[in-house]
């Protein structure tokens, strides 16, 4: 006879609330240390990567300690999937945001007021209102928690103003442990964050996931690209598609639908109602595609996006990193896949040099533009990049385009100096195609018109095409030695390093573009199907079945599958065919509360 598990109803340890509310049997990491750390009342920053359980570091000492943990959480989305979340979990906790209606929202106030709640979720703006302070100045605070907490720094890359105001809670409540998490912060951001909140202690984890395979392509007809992206993808999975402009995220969602794919948009400007029901269904349905400027993503815990797109360049590697993490949070392979041009450089440094920032900051702005580029040219492991980017070492991957597919290099002294020569000597106020032209001894209008067919390097640049020198100028413009100069109509210039090159001329190893561009497209559809993990087929099909049971029972309690059961969980379930709801309980992300009100279900599944 199937019986459930007892469990002790005294006080829970930390490790008994891993595993009888989360469902797992040991901590990651520093997870333990930054846990005892809270409990025990100090503070510290922690930075770790998406997918790493940041959130268990404050939500187990909130369950564990009396009072309750106060959660700062820039996004009502985010707040209410951790809610939603928690409370399958048999966790007591809530979210005080705009979104709720009166009823609600007092009946939220009286739970906190009587000591209710182990956490509770508020926006920094509400965090800082008089009625909600008096109401911490009356009741026990396990801890603060401060999410997002890059955006809590002007040199963070999602900077925002009300997250300063949160500063003012380890002035109010100093003996109240505070914890600051994120997954991304530059040197000058982490620095920033320990100052601003006064944190004696930074755990760093480092920035590496594994899981997700890199890939960048240059751009050649986007469309067409991004449609052999997706048929190298497998049925029902659920990606995101960034793009630069509003106009372009909805022109991209409509142009997917038409080839069948279940795309939504989602923007700013988007009406509200549309806006919240698009970003329901992608967190509720399979195989949905959320077609995005960067307003979507941060308030998203959605474990399973198996991909995510760029279609056009981020402002920098931190907002790059943090977007392409909203991948394979759940830790199961999935993809990042970038198309790029010139043009999309210009635009980024046409928006730093037209925004009312302090010069300072434009500087720091193209300096990191600037190593996004480097990124996107670089002919070693990209993961080796970002994480040098970031101060963490890390051995070549094997798991980007650059590892799989060596890229060919080779000595571009001799064609940079070419490239350099005659952009000196048209003037420096032409774009690269003009200039490529002269390069190649094309005659035109143009060109006969300002006698550039006459001048030493007209016809010098025979021993690569179009395709080749436009990579060659990309890549300059990524050692430094160009720049695009949007004020003269993108006209390319050189820059101080790139005279000194000219008059030094020392070997420079340069790389060459596949002769195919659509060839890294067709590449980056590595396998991501969670069910390919199994080798059996019949644990594949298995695997299948409990996937859909998993949806009937989201739909019937109007929550997203993953709160129901994780793929990871789905997966293990299928390698341990567990027979009895002892057997079930050890199923790592099971837990006591998921066990009670689904583990029979799953039994009757796995046992045919």
């Amino acid at each position: 006879m199937n019986v459930l598990p007892v469990i002790d109803v005294a006080p829970l340890s930390p490790k008994d609330v891993l595993s009888s509310v989360f469902g797992y049997d040991a901590f990651r990491g520093e997870q333990e240390q930054i846990i005892a750390d809270l409990i025990a009342g100090k503070s510290c920053g922690v930075l770790m990567p998406t997918g790493s359980g940041k959130s268990l570091c404050y939500q187990i000492p909130s369950i564990c300690m009396d009072g309750t943990g106060i959660i700062v959480s820039p996004l009502i989305a985010l707040m209410n999937d951790q809610v939603i979340a928690l409370r399958e979990a048999g966790v007591k906790a809530s979210a005080l945001h705009s979104g709720l209606d009166q009823a609600d929202m007092w009946a939220t106030l009286d739970d906190l007021r009587n000591g209710m709640l182990d956490l509770i979720y508020v926006a920094p703006e509400r965090l800082v209102h008089d009625s909600f302070l008096d109401i911490l100045d009356h009741i026990k605070i396990a801890l603060f928690a401060i999410d997002e907490a890059h955006c809590i720094s002007q040199w963070g890359h999602d900077f925002r103003p009300d997250y300063r105001q949160v500063s003012l809670l380890r002035t109010r409540y100093p003996n109240v442990p505070c914890i600051a998490v994120t997954a991304t912060a530059d040197n000058a951001t982490r620095k920033d964050i320990v100052e601003r909140l006064s944190l004696p202690k930074l755990y760093v984890a480092g920035f590496d996931r594994p899981n997700i395979t890199y890939y960048v392509s240059i751009k050649d007809n986007p469309r067409s690209q991004v449609l052999r992206f997706l048929k190298a993808r497998n049925d029902g999975e659920s990606g995101i598609v960034y793009c630069l402009s509003r106009r372009k995220v909805e022109d991209t969602a409509q142009w997917l639908t038409e080839k069948g794919y279940k795309a939504l948009p989602y923007h700013a400007r988007l009406d509200s109602k549309i806006r919240a029901n698009n970003q329901e269904r992608f967190i509720k349905e399979e195989g949905v595609i959320m077609v995005a400027t960067i307003a979507f993503g941060m308030g998203i815990d959605k474990p399973d996006v198996r991909f995510v797109v760029h279609l056009d360049l981020p402002k920098n590697i931190e907002a790059y990193y943090q977007e392409t993490g909203r991948a394979g949070r759940d830790g199961l392979p999935s993809v990042a896949w970038m198309v790029y041009g010139l043009q999309d450089l210009a635009l980024q440094r046409q928006m730093i040099e037209g925004s009312e920032s302090p010069e300072e900051q434009k500087r720091i702005e193209r300096q990191k533009l600037t190593a996004l580029l480097g990124y996107c040219e670089s002919a070693t492991c990209r993961r080796q990049v970002l994480l040098n980017y970031f101060d963490d070492a890390g051995d070549s991957c094997g798991n980007c385009d650059t590892c799989l597919h060596p890229p060919e290099t080779f000595d571009g002294s001799i064609s940079a100096q070419k490239l350099l020569s005659c952009i000196l000597r048209t003037g420096q106020i032409y774009g690269g195609g003009y200039v490529i032209d002269v390069l190649l001894g094309k005659t035109n209008e143009r060109i006969e018109r300002q006698g550039h067919e006459n001048l030493s390097t007209f016809g010098i640049g025979n021993e690569h095409n179009a395709k080749e020198w436009q990579s060659l100028i990309r890549q300059l413009v990524a050692c430094g030695f160009l720049y695009v100069d949007m004020d003269a109509h993108g006209a390319i210039k050189i820059t101080h390093d790139g005279v000194a090159f000219l008059k030094s001329k020392p070997m420079l190893q340069m790389r060459l573009d596949p002769k195919s561009l659509g060839e890294s497209s067709a590449r980056s559809g590595t396998k991501t199907d969670p069910a390919l993990l199994l080798e059996d087929e019949a644990d594949q099909a298995l695997f299948m079945v409990l996937k859909a049971l998993r949806m009937d029972i989201a739909k019937e309690n109007n929550v997203p599958p993953y709160v129901v059961f994780h793929d990871k969980t789905l997966i293990e379930m299928v390698l341990q065919k567990p027979s009895t709801l002892m057997a079930m309980n050890e199923v790592p992300g099971v837990g006591r509360s998921k066990l009670e009100k689904y583990g029979q279900l799953f039994l009757n599944k796995l046992q045919g």
